[in-house]
C-alpha cells in the first residue's frame, strides 16, 4: 500500500523535524502533534495511513495514545510505529502489546524510518 499521509507525534522538536524531513523527503505528506492527546485529534481528524508515535511525553504518553486510537473504530486500523529511547526487551513487548507494529529505539537511522514506510 503507498502511503499518502503520515502523522509524526513527538515532543522533542528536533526529532519531529527530523521525522518529517525524512519522510517527506520520500514525497509523503506529514501532519505531526506534540502529545497524546493532540495525536488523538490529528488521527480522527487527518485518518493517516501510518503514525510515528514517541512514548514518553507530557499530556498523555504513546503507549496510552496507541491503546485509545485501537480501541476507536476510525483509528484501529492505522499501523503505529513506536520511536522512543526506551529500547529495552520489555518496552519492545509492551509496544506490541499496546497495538504498536514496531518499536524503532533513538537514536535511529533515516533506513529504519524508510523501512516502516514500505512494510
Amino acid at each position: 500500500m503507498a502511503l499518502n499521509k503520515v502523522l509524526i507525534v513527538d515532543d522533542s522538536a528536533a526529532d519531529l523535524m527530523n521525522l518529517q524531513n525524512i519522510v517527506e523527503g520520500k514525497g509523503v505528506r506529514t501532519v505531526t502533534a506534540t502529545s497524546g492527546k493532540e495525536a488523538l485529534e490529528k488521527a480522527r481528524d487527518e485518518s493517516p495511513d501510518l503514525i510515528f508515535l514517541d512514548i514518553i511525553m507530557d499530556n498523555m504518553d504513546g503507549y496510552s495514545a496507541c491503546r485509545e486510537l485501537k480501541a476507536e473504530s476510525r483509528t484501529k486500523d492505522i499501523p503505529v510505529v513506536f520511536v522512543t529511547s526506551k529500547n529495552q526487551k520489555a518496552d519492545i513487548m509492551w509496544a506490541k502489546k499496546q497495538g504498536g507494529r514496531s518499536l524503532i529505539s533513538k537514536p535511529y537511522s533515516e533506513s529504519d524510518i524508510l523501512a516502516e514506510l514500505h512494510a
